[in-house]
């Protein structure tokens, strides 16, 4: 047994197989940990990337790659391209002409992907600004809500949606402005720098949005240590390890989800090359895929299903697409194999985290990729549970149970509310995500469904994503989404919400007899209705309570 050494200090014995000891009942992740700077040195995470970046260009001179003349940003809308040293300048520009912001105050900003929403980020961030990206689709009583959470002194926004914000302190400033973009473009004096401020890591970074998909969204408070410890792990990986190739990433998750604010923060440390669609367009992207030749995509699970799925992906040649890096929701094996098999070159890593640590967790890294319908193993400095919802007692692999993580990526809390923080986060810095799950002899982690989205049928408990999964290997359909339905006799029974195949015809007899089949009694469809789409967030997870209000709603009106 290989020896560890737990967060107070004392060593314990770990399973070298799956890294789990039994006697603190906990796994460790089994990854080589990176160097991380100490924790009392005062460094932001604009700061920590650029040091990377240094770095990194300085290793890849001498394979004829410069950053002074390196793509950074590309613009597929657009069509136009900004290199690292222009966005360096452009970053330091805007440290210098910004309006007065005090050090922990907070940014909010609102604006679809483009190339200044990273400068805004990395030269906020490196004065101490805390910055809180808003989805620019969201309504005004649904940024009303957040403003009120993060309570932000100035807006950056995009004029598009500028008006559904209301009055702040210091007002909205427009970032498609010809006066936005005389400041990015002004010349800097030598020797001009902006004022210093001494930013420690413990220091507030970002306040994210939590997706909402079981109530109203709620602020994520994230340090900057949080996100200079998942960016150590993924350079320590890529870089001090595998001397990793240039990537080319098309980003089609959004800038305001974590996935998206960590990815750019790692793409540069790493000095690749991210290419940006203002709207997001399936076939829009296979043509960039094509234009750009894109090596790598960060991708939610219904762009899989639909590369999986889809003809278009026939009409472009699509051979520079090396990796597929998928979160947000777990893929079903089925659909793995079927995207394997249309796409043999693909790599298609799945991983899994939350806001609530930075998006970090779990990942799958290749070889490890054979492991089909797992996320992967803990990120490294990770440590898991897996702990029994009912008696509280931590589990060994095998066994499925709520998952708590540990690690220096987890958040301070959720801001304006010490309940929800208190509820998720327990003395000892473990966060309770809300997910059932196990692993297995291996170290690797399944995602069995959400505790509070568990369907209690009479005794047992039905995990919605587990049919979901079943229902997605139907020929006849394009989409499904499972919801708990309220019944006198059984108190809930698992209804099916069906989106068909164009020219199918798929009954609701069928969509019960096909699940039927395949799962224990208690686990069948009973109910099923046929819509035209699933609502998901941006991260690819499915809305269920909007799902089950509809359902609802819709009973009461036939009484």
């Amino acid at each position: 047994m290989a020896k560890a050494e737990t967060q107070s200090g004392c060593s314990m014995e770990k399973d070298p197989r799956n890294g789990y000891s039994s006697k603190t009942k906990t796994v460790h992740s089994l990854r080589q940990p990176p160097h991380l700077p100490p924790e009392t040195l005062a460094i932001s995470v604009t700061d920590y990337v650029f040091s990377l970046l240094r770095s990194t260009g300085a290793a890849a001179a001498a394979a004829d790659f410069s950053v002074d003349t390196a793509d950074f940003i590309i613009d597929a809308t657009a069509d136009r391209s900004v290199t690292y040293s222009c966005f360096l300048r452009q970053v330091h520009s805007l440290t210098l002409s910004l309006p007065p912001l005090a050090k922990g105050q907070v940014a909010l900003i609102l604006s679809p992907p483009s190339p200044c929403v990273p400068v805004l980020y990395f030269a906020l961030l490196s004065l101490g600004v805390v910055i809180s990206p808003a989805n620019p689709l969201a309504t005004e009583s649904e940024l009303i809500h957040m403003i009120k959470l993060s309570n932000p002194v100035v807006a950056f926004a995009d004029s598009s949606v500028s008006h559904k914000l209301p009055p702040l302190p210091l007002g909205t400033i427009l970032l498609n402005s010809s006066d936005f973009d005389s400041i990015l473009t002004r010349p800097v004096q030598n020797g001009q720098n902006p004022k210093r401020l001494s930013v420690s890591q413990s220091d507030s970074a970002a306040i994210l949005y939590s997706s909402g998909t079981t109530g109203r969204v709620k602020g994520v408070e994230l340090t900057h240590r949080n996100f200079i410890a998942m960016i150590a792990g993924s350079y320590h990986n890529r870089v001090v390890n595998e001397r990793a190739k240039h990537l080319v990433a098309l980003l089609t998750v959004p800038l305001f989800h974590v996935f998206g604010f960590y990815k750019i923060m790692e793409m540069a440390a790493m000095a690749d090359t991210m290419v940006l669609m203002e709207r997001f367009d399936f076939e829009k992207m296979l043509r960039a895929v094509e234009k750009y030749r894109i090596t790598s995509m960060p991708v939610s699970p219904p762009i899989v299903v639909a590369m999986e799925k889809s003809e278009l992906t026939e009409k472009y040649d699509l051979s520079s697409l090396e990796f597929l890096r998928c979160g947000g929701a777990p893929l079903g094996k089925d659909v793995i194999e079927r995207l394997k098999s249309k796409f043999p070159n693909i790599i298609l890593v799945q991983g899994y985290g939350l806001t609530e640590t930075a998006g970090g967790g779990a990942l799958m890294r290749p070889p490890e990729t054979e492991w089909s319908g797992s996320v992967g193993r803990l990120t490294e400095l990770m440590e898991a549970k897996i702990v029994n919802p009912m008696t509280r007692e931590a589990m060994p692999p095998g066994q499925r149970g709520e998952l708590w993580l540990r690690g220096p990526t987890i958040m301070k809390g959720y801001v304006g509310d010490k309940d929800a923080t208190a509820a998720t986060l327990d003395p000892e810095g473990w966060l309770k995500t809300g997910d059932l799950c196990y692993f297995d002899f291996d170290g690797f982690l399944y995602i069995v469904g959400r505790l509070k989205e568990l369907i209690k049928y009479k005794a047992y408990q039905v995990p919605p994503a587990e049919l979901e999964r079943l229902l997605m290997t139907h020929p006849e359909i394009a989409d499904a989404a499972v919801i708990p339905y309220p019944d006198e006799e059984a108190g809930e029974i698992p209804m099916a919400l069906v989106v068909r195949k164009p020219d199918t015809h798929i009954t609701a007899a069928q969509v019960i007899d096909f699940v039927a089949r395949q799962v224990a009694p208690y686990k069948k469809i009973r109910r099923v209705s046929f819509i035209d789409s699933i609502p998901k967030n941006p991260a690819g997870k499915i809305l269920r309570r909007e799902l089950i209000n509809q359902a609802v709603s819709g009973a009461s009106a036939r009484l």
